[in-house]
C-alpha cells in the first residue's frame, strides 16, 4: 500500500470516502467517541491520497514531523493490513498494533491502529481509520504478549483461511475464512460443527482424525459456502489446545484456480489423444518428440517407433518447417504412409518454444470425393451452377451451360443475378429475391421453384430450381448450390390442359372452377369486387329461336364483357345465362355503380342474330370484399348471387348490393314466411291477454290481445322475432284482421255469457296503418262479433304516428268516428309532443316500460312520469302504466295518480281460459 506524495493532506476534517449505507455513520461514531485519544484519518485506493486530522505527529512520537515523513510512517504502519483490505468487502473491520520508532531521544512506543474498509457496489473505494498511542506500562510476561498478540495479528491477516474446532465445533475463523466461507460476521460461523461446512469430505477428514500425530495433511476436499456454492480447497490440521483442552487448528487453502488448470491440462491431453488430425512436436531441427494416436492410424507409425526419427522419415515427404511457419503456416502436401500409400494432408505448423508443432489433416477420402463429385455433376442431364459467398458464380456443369445458353468461361466469375428470372406472373425478379442470394441471405433452401429464364439469345426458358447451401454444416463457407430442369415443353402442354380445364369452351371466359381459384387467390391486403350478372329474359330467346341463336347470343355477351371491362378483372360465365366479374380495381361503392350501369348499357346495345334485333339487359348482384374480408370463394359468389336474386324480386334490370342483413332476411324470409302462412291456416296463432288494472278501484277494466306462434317444431316463436317478418311482408295485413277477429269474437262473447265490463286493447302495425281496408275491416268485424264499438281500444305505437304524421291522423279520425277508442302506445320513445298527440284526438296514453322500471329506485325517473301523467290529464288523457313489476312500482303509480297499469306483478299475458274461464 502506497500514498502518492502529492495526496498527502493535513487538514481540519477528513476527506471521507463513500461508504455503504449503515457502515459509515457507525464508524463515525465510534471514530468521535476514540477521537478523544487518537486521530483519525482516511485512505482513498483510486486516489492513493492519505489524509488525517492534527495530531498524528504526537501520536506517533514525531513531533514537528513533515507531512511526507508523517505520510511515510502511517503508509508504513498500514502496510501489513494491504492485502487484507484491497480485497475485503466495504464496511470490514482491521485492528493493528505496532511498535515504532520515535524522534529525539524517546524510546520506541506502541500504537494502535483501528480502520474500516468503506465503498460501495461491494467495491472497497479506501477505509476510514483511528492511529491511538498506547500507554506501555508492560508488565512481567509482556515479551510473551508481543509474541501472542503478534501470532494473533498474523492469524488475522494470513491470506489464508484458517479456522480453530474443539470437539469439531468451530471456535475461532480469521477474517480470510469469512470470505472463503461467504460470512459477513464471525459469530456466523463460530458454534457450528465444522462438517456444516464441508461439502464433500476428504479421505482423511480433520475433524475426525486420530492418532498422535501433530500435522493432518494436506488432504482436498469441496467446502460448502453459506450461500450453498462450493470451493475446492487444500486443508493442513495441526493439533494445538485451547484453554487446555485438545483443538485443532485448520490452514484452508482455495485451490479451485488450480484444479480448473489441472483440468484444463487434462482437457488438452485427452483431445490431443483423442482428435482425429496427427499431431506431431519435434525439436528445432526436426527430431519428433511427440505423437499422438491420430498420428499412428494416418501414417502407420507406432510412437515408440516415431519417436526419435525425423519427421520427414515418418511422414514420407521433406519438411522445411521453419520456411513453413514464415509462409503462413498452412500447406497443402503429398505425404506418404509407412508402406507407401499417398495421403493427401492439410499441413498446419507452429513454432512453440524453439520447437514446433505440426498438425496434419487426412483429405484423403474428401478429394477422393469430390473428385468422384466433379465427374457425377458433369455427367447428369440436370443444370447445377454453385455460387460462392460473394454471389459469384464459382462453377457449372456442362448441362447448366446448355441450358442457360451461356458458355462456362463467361459465366464463371459473373454474379449469379446477372441471371434475368421472371416469375410465373411475368414479374421480374429482383437481384435480391433469386433463390440463390436469398439462401445464401438466410440459410434456407428454395425447393422446387418454377421460374423463366431468359437466354443471352433471346429465348425464354421455363426452369424448375432448387438452391440449398453447398454445406450446411459448415456456415464459414455459404456457398450454394443451384440445381435446374428444362421443363419449357412439359409446361406448354400442362398450360394448355389447365386452359381448357379452367375455360368456358362455348365463350373462352373463365368457368367456376377458375373464377373460384382467382377468389381464394386474392389479395388479401387489398379490397375486391364479384359482380354477378344474370341475363332478363333469356329464356324466351334460347325457347323461341333456339339454342343454337341462344349459344351466339352468348358469346357475344361474353365477348362485350370482355371488352368493356379493365385487364385486370376476370370475366367468367358460371352457366347457362349467368356471368360474373371479379375485379380489384373497382372497389368504391360510387366506381361500382358506374361500373354497374355501364355494363348493364354494353349489354342492351342491339344484338344481331339473322336479321333479328335482340335487346337485352341483366340483373346484377354486387358483393364487396375489404382486405380483411375472410369469406371464401364459394361464400362470395353465393352472397353475390343473393344480391342477384334481391335485383330480380325488385324489378329485374337492376344492380343490389349485398350486405348480410341481406342473406340473413331472405333466408329467413324462405323459410320463415311460408311457416308464418301456414301458422295462420293451422291454428298455431292464438292471442294471449294481459289485464289492465284501475288503479283506484283495484278490479281488471281492460284486456291487451297479444298474439302468440306456437310452431310445430320450434315451439314458442318470440313476437320480437315473426311480427317484423309478418310487417315485412303483406302477411301482417292478414295476420292483424285474423287477431282482431278473433280477440273481438272471443271478448263478446264473455261479456255477454259472463257479464263482464272489460275493455279489449288491440294493437295496429305501421303496415295495418297504410292498408286502405283497414276503416272498413274494423266496422265488419265489430259488427260480425256484435263488440260495442266503444269497447274496442286501437293502440297505434309513437313512432308509427310521427312516420306520417298526417296519413295517420287521417286514418285515426276514421276509425275515431266508428266509435273506437285510440291510444298511443310506446309513449316517450317517439320524441312527440302532447300537443301533437291532442290533434289526433286519443282517448289513452301508455307510458313506456323503459320509464317505469327505474322509477321505484330513481328519483328523476319519478320526476319524468310525474310530468308525463300531469301533462296526459291536462289534455284528458288516460294515463296507463306499462311493465308494472313490482308492489312498490305499484303503489308510487297510485300516489302518482296514474289512471291504469298493465305488467307482470299484475297478471302476465295468458290464454282466455286461464284468465276468464272455462270456453265459451
Amino acid at each position: 500500500m502506497e500514498a502518492d506524495s502529492r495526496g498527502v493532506t493535513a487538514m481540519g476534517e477528513p476527506a471521507v470516502p463513500t461508504a455503504r449505507s449503515g457502515a459509515g455513520h457507525d464508524l463515525i461514531a465510534d471514530l468521535v467517541a476514540a477521537a478523544g485519544s487518537g486521530v483519525i484519518f482516511s485512505l482513498d485506493l483510486a486516489a492513493s491520497t492519505l489524509t488525517w486530522m492534527p495530531g498524528l505527529d504526537a501520536v506517533l512520537g514525531m513531533a514537528g514531523a513533515t507531512a511526507d515523513d508523517l505520510c511515510g510512517r502511517l503508509t508504513g504502519l498500514l502496510e501489513p493490513l494491504a492485502a487484507s483490505i484491497r480485497n475485503a468487502p466495504p464496511g470490514r473491520d482491521f485492528e493493528l498494533e505496532q511498535s515504532v520508532e520515535t524522534t529525539g531521544d524517546r524510546p520506541p512506543r506502541r500504537v494502535r491502529l483501528r480502520v474500516r474498509t468503506v465503498g460501495h457496489d461491494d467495491r472497497t473505494a479506501g477505509l476510514l481509520g483511528v492511529a491511538c498511542a498506547v500507554t506501555d506500562d508492560r508488565a512481567p510476561g509482556a515479551d510473551l504478549a508481543d509474541l501472542a498478540e503478534r501470532y494473533r495479528v498474523m492469524v488475522e491477516l494470513s491470506p489464508d483461511a484458517i479456522c480453530v474446532h474443539e470437539d469439531g465445533v468451530v471456535t475461532y475463523a480469521n477474517r480470510a475464512a469469512l470470505d472463503l466461507l461467504g460470512a459477513d460476521e464471525t459469530k456466523q460461523l463460530v458454534g457450528r460443527p465444522f462438517t456444516d461446512f464441508v461439502a464433500e469430505e476428504p479421505h482423511d477428514e480433520p475433524a475426525s482424525a486420530a492418532g498422535t500425530a501433530t500435522t493432518i495433511g494436506p488432504v482436498e476436499a469441496v467446502l460448502k459456502r453459506l450461500d450453498g456454492s462450493t470451493v475446492s480447497a487444500e486443508l493442513v490440521s495441526v493439533r494445538t489446545h485451547n484453554a487446555g483442552k485438545p483443538a485443532f487448528q485448520v490452514v484452508i487453502r482455495d485451490i479451485t484456480a488450480r484444479k480448473a488448470a489441472a483440468e484444463a491440462l487434462r482437457c488438452r491431453a485427452a483431445l490431443v489423444s483423442r482428435v482425429s488430425d496427427a499431431i506431431i512436436t519435434t525439436t528445432p531441427h526436426g527430431v519428433v518428440t511427440s505423437w499422438n494416436p491420430a498420428a499412428e492410424a494416418v501414417y502407420g507409425w507406432t510412437a515408440d517407433e516415431a519417436l526419435g526419427r525425423p519427421v520427414t522419415e515418418v511422414v514420407g515427404a521433406p519438411a522445411d518447417l521453419a520456411e513453413l511457419c514464415r509462409s503462413g503456416g498452412l500447406a497443402e502436401a503429398t505425404h506418404r504412409r509407412r508402406d507407401g500409400a499417398a495421403l493427401a494432408v492439410r499441413v498446419s505448423a507452429a513454432e512453440l518454444a524453439g520447437s514446433y508443432v505440426l498438425v496434419c489433416a487426412d483429405e484423403t477420402e474428401r478429394r477422393r470425393a469430390e473428385q468422384h463429385y466433379r465427374t457425377v455433376v458433369a455427367a447428369l442431364d440436370e443444370g447445377v451452377l454453385v455460387t460462392g459467398p460473394d454471389g459469384l458464380v464459382e462453377s457449372v456443369n456442362p448441362a447448366g451451360c446448355r441450358i442457360l445458353g451461356i458458355a462456362a468461361a463467361d459465366l464463371v466469375g459473373l454474379p449469379s443475378h446477372t441471371l434475368m428470372l421472371f416469375d410465373e406472373d411475368g414479374a421480374r425478379i429482383s437481384a435480391e429475391d433469386t433463390p440463390s442470394v436469398r439462401t445464401l441471405r438466410t440459410g434456407i433452401t428454395q425447393n422446387g421453384k418454377v421460374v423463366r429464364l431468359r437466354r443471352p439469345d433471346g429465348k425464354d426458358v421455363w426452369v424448375s430450381l432448387t438452391s440449398r447451401l453447398l454445406s450446411p454444416e459448415d456456415p464459414a463457407r455459404m456457398s450454394v448450390v443451384t440445381s435446374f430442369t428444362d421443363i419449357t415443353e412439359r409446361r406448354a402442354i400442362s398450360a394448355r390442359l389447365a386452359h381448357d380445364a379452367t375455360h368456358d369452351p362455348l365463350t373462352r371466359l373463365a368457368n367456376r372452377t377458375l373464377v373460384l381459384d382467382r377468389l381464394d387467390r386474392r389479395a388479401h391486403d387489398r379490397p375486391t369486387s364479384v359482380l354477378f350478372l344474370d341475363l332478363d329474359k333469356f329464356k324466351v330467346i334460347n325457347d323461341s329461336l333456339g339454342h343454337s341463336v341462344g349459344d351466339q347470343v352468348l358469346r357475344i355477351v361474353g365477348e362485350r364483357l370482355r371488352r368493356c371491362t379493365g385487364g385486370d378483372t376476370v370475366v367468367g360465365r358460371l352457366g347457362g345465362d349467368e356471368f360474373v366479374l371479379v375485379t380489384g380495381e373497382v372497389t368504391g361503392h360510387d366506381d361500382i355503380r358506374a361500373l354497374a350501369e355501364h355494363v348493364r348499357t354494353v349489354l342492351s346495345e342491339p344484338i344481331g342474330v339473322h336479321g333479328r334485333q335482340l335487346h337485352l339487359d341483366a340483373s346484377i348482384g354486387v358483393v364487396l370484399a375489404a382486405g380483411d374480408d375472410r369469406r371464401s370463394a364459394e361464400d362470395l359468389l353465393r352472397d353475390a348471387d343473393v344480391a342477384m336474386y334481391q335485383a330480380k324480386t325488385l324489378g329485374r334490370g337492376r344492380y343490389e348490393f349485398f350486405d348480410v342483413a341481406l342473406r340473413e332476411r331472405l333466408q329467413r324470409r324462405l323459410r320463415m314466411e311460408q311457416d308464418l302462412r301456414d301458422a295462420v291456416q293451422n291454428g298455431q296463432l292464438w292471442p294471449a291477454y294481459q289485464p289492465v288494472v284501475d288503479l283506484r278501484s283495484g278490479e281488471m277494466v281492460a284486456v291487451e290481445a297479444l298474439l302468440r306462434w306456437t310452431h310445430p317444431t320450434h315451439g314458442a316463436i318470440p313476437p320480437g322475432e315473426f311480427i317484423p317478418l309478418a310487417e315485412e311482408s303483406e302477411l301482417i295485413n292478414v295476420i292483424g284482421k285474423h287477431v282482431l277477429k278473433a280477440t273481438t269474437r272471443e271478448l263478446a262473447g264473455r261479456r255477454s255469457a259472463q257479464g263482464l265490463d272489460l275493455h279489449l286493447k288491440v294493437n295496429l302495425s305501421v303496415r295495418q296503418l297504410d292498408d286502405p281496408h283497414l276503416v272498413t275491416a274494423v266496422q265488419d268485424t265489430l259488427l260480425a262479433t256484435g263488440l260495442p264499438p266503444g269497447a274496442l281500444c286501437l293502440e297505434v305505437t309513437e313512432s308509427a304516428l310521427m312516420r306520417d304524421h298526417t296519413a295517420a291522423a287521417e286514418v285515426l279520425t276514421s276509425l275515431r268516428e266508428l266509435g273506437v277508442l285510440l291510444a298511443i302506445d310506446d309513449f316517450g320513445t317517439g320524441y312527440s309532443s302532447l300537443a301533437q298527440l291532442r290533434r289526433l284526438t286519443l282517448d289513452t296514453l301508455k307510458i313506456d316500460r323503459s320509464f317505469i322500471t327505474g322509477i321505484a329506485e330513481s328519483r328523476d325517473a319519478a320526476a319524468i312520469v310525474a310530468s308525463i301523467i300531469a301533462m296526459a290529464h291536462a289534455v284528458g288523457l288516460t294515463v296507463v302504466a306499462e311493465g308494472v313489476e313490482t308492489a312498490d312500482q305499484l303503489d308510487l303509480l297510485r300516489e302518482l295518480g296514474c289512471d291504469q297499469a298493465q305488467g307482470y306483478h299484475l297478471g302476465r299475458p295468458s290464454a282466455a281460459t286461464e284468465l276468464f274461464g272455462a270456453a265459451l
